[in-house]
């Protein structure tokens, strides 16, 4: 499963990508605002640091709009993946964009039917909800699971990007599910590496080297 990050903070972009982990990163409009930056120069400066898929959203609401935002979006580097909401004006952006060979996530997915959907609009990535959903009651995990399901048995070639992760246990359960991507927050991803019981074994492993008086180098 591909990790994304998902920040519109090109210093915490800059301070990830050496862990070697980071496959892509995702932004919308709230991310953006809180960088308090431009968002052509914001998406220019991450395309630079990785080089997998960046999303972008377009923020209009109407088709025609979205379209025209696209496709200044997507000019901005060949790895930018064009936002758009799951609607039937988003929808109807995204198969002109898959038509002129533009990648596109179809943000905002809350249930299987709304990601056959995307997948019919030729979307690149659908990103499912998690944890908006669990906030309403309703299973974000069970939701992955069905998409899996529904696009492996219709062979359909869209991602599942599942989004609004907010634990590390969203992001193993993501996997398990089955999907091929997840975008989290930079304190999500630096949690994946800890448990107490690597802490643990790590102290007991190095009292016991102290006690060799050796030296490896």
């Amino acid at each position: 499963m591909k990790l994304f990050l998902d920040t519109a903070d090109v210093a915490v972009i800059r301070d990830m990508v050496p862990t070697g982990m980071v496959d892509g990163v995702t932004t919308n409009p709230s991310l953006i605002a809180k960088s308090g930056r431009n968002i052509a120069e914001v998406i220019a400066e991450i395309c630079a640091l990785v080089e997998g898929p960046i999303s972008a959203e377009a923020v209009s609401l109407d088709f025609e709009t979205m379209v025209k935002e696209g496709d200044k979006l997507a000019a901005i580097a060949p790895n930018v993946v064009v936002k758009l909401p799951l609607t039937w004006d988003g929808l109807r952006a995204c198969r002109v964009f898959a038509d002129k060979g533009i990648k596109t996530n179809v943000t905002l997915c809350f249930s299987a039917a709304q990601a056959l959907l995307a997948a019919k609009a030729g979307a690149t990535f659908v990103s499912p909800f998690v944890g908006r959903l669990e906030d309403n009651g309703a299973d974000g995990i069970g939701l992955l699971e069905e998409i899996r399901v529904l696009y492996d048995v219709h062979g359909f070639d869209t991602q599942i990007l599942a989004a609004s992760l907010r634990n590390v246990n969203h992001v193993a359960a993501a996997a398990v599910a089955g999907s091929d991507a997840a975008t989290f927050g930079a304190d999500t991803f630096k949690a994946l590496v800890n448990h107490p019981l690597t802490d643990k074994g790590l102290d007991a492993f190095v009292a016991d080297w102290a006690k060799t008086g050796q030296s490896i180098l």
